[in-house]
Order: C-alpha cells, then sequence, then structure tokens
C-alpha cells in the first residue's frame, strides 16, 4: 500500500489553522469514501465539505488546501493505480495508542460519511459482504479507548482493525467503481 508524503501531524497544525474540525484522518476518510463511491466530483465535492468558500482566500487556508490537494491527487491515483491502493492516513506508529485509535475511529467516520456525502444510485443496494464491512465500520467509531494500554494484545488488535478498515473501503469501491464499469 502506498504511503502518503503528508505528515500527519503538520497535516493536523495546517487543519487546526483553516478552522477545519475534523481530524486528519477523519478527512482522509471521508475523501477515500468519496472516491470509493465513485464520486466523478470527489475533490470538489470534499473541499465543499471542508472548507468555507468564504475563507479560501486566507493564507492559511491556502497552505492547507494545497496539503489536501496533495492527499486528493496521492489518494486517487493509490486507489485506482495498480497494486493494493492506499494506505489508511493516520497518526504515525510512534503515538501513543490511544491517539492511534482514536484516529482509526475517527477514519471510519469520515469513511462512512464520505460514502453518505456522495450518495448512492437509485436502487442500489451493497451486497450482504459490504454491508456488514459497512457495519462494522460504524462499530469501529464508537471504539473505547479508555481501556488500550499499549499491550501488545492491543497493538495486535489495533493493526488488526486498520488491515481491516482498509479491506473494507475496497470493497465498497470494488462494488461501486469496479464491478459499474465492468457492467458499462
Amino acid at each position: 500500500m502506498t504511503e502518503s508524503s503528508l505528515n500527519y501531524e503538520r497535516l493536523e497544525r495546517q487543519l487546526a489553522s483553516a478552522d477545519i474540525e475534523s481530524s486528519g484522518a477523519e478527512v482522509h476518510g471521508i475523501l477515500c469514501g468519496l472516491i470509493c463511491a465513485g464520486r466523478d466530483d470527489a475533490e470538489a465535492r470534499w473541499f465543499a465539505e471542508l472548507v468555507d468558500e468564504a475563507n479560501a482566500g486566507d493564507l492559511l487556508v491556502r497552505e492547507c488546501a494545497a496539503s489536501l490537494k496533495v492527499m486528493h491527487d496521492e489518494t486517487l491515483a493509490a486507489v485506482k493505480g495498480p497494486g493494493l491502493g492506499f494506505t489508511p492516513f493516520l497518526p504515525d506508529d510512534e503515538q501513543a495508542i490511544k491517539m492511534r485509535a482514536s484516529g482509526v475511529a475517527d477514519w471510519c467516520q469520515g469513511f462512512l460519511y464520505g460514502i453518505g456525502v456522495a450518495g448512492l444510485p437509485a436502487g442500489h443496494a451493497f451486497s450482504e459482504e459490504t454491508q456488514d464491512a459497512l457495519t462494522a465500520l460504524s462499530e469501529i467509531t464508537r471504539l473505547e479507548l479508555d481501556g488500550l494500554q499499549g499491550t501488545e494484545e492491543d497493538e495486535s488488535s489495533l493493526m488488526e482493525i486498520t488491515e481491516f478498515i482498509w479491506v473494507a473501503a475496497m470493497l465498497v469501491y470494488s462494488e461501486m467503481v469496479t464491478d459499474e464499469s465492468e457492467r458499462a
């Protein structure tokens, strides 16, 4: 999976400076939801959700927008390109497990929001496997962070969850984009 050239902590500071209340993980989740749902206008829709148009000319907003553009371009290239696709944009492995787990929950929340914003074609119903994956993502948004101690078991569980969210996103993409293009 492709790693981002963006630094998580730096992007978090840029988002805060641009008055965007979402975390870097949630912002990436929204983008992935839009892309995986097959929105051709994912970038424009994403920016409209994040950036208040009245502040778009502000220097700090423009700097943040430049980083978001990099995130979009890298993510789109990874999802559509050869190989295993993208890597969820999450806090670095050096961060405390609670922060990383919170990032995973935020990413899932953003992904589900992105799918909701994207809208589904009339009459579309996800396969049972994809429905189950989306239900699991919803459950991940409610992770119990207080019980995490950073044990080997906690670390292993978080790694499995992180791998699962990628699989769930690729299921949606496969169903919404790949399957649709094969039917066309």
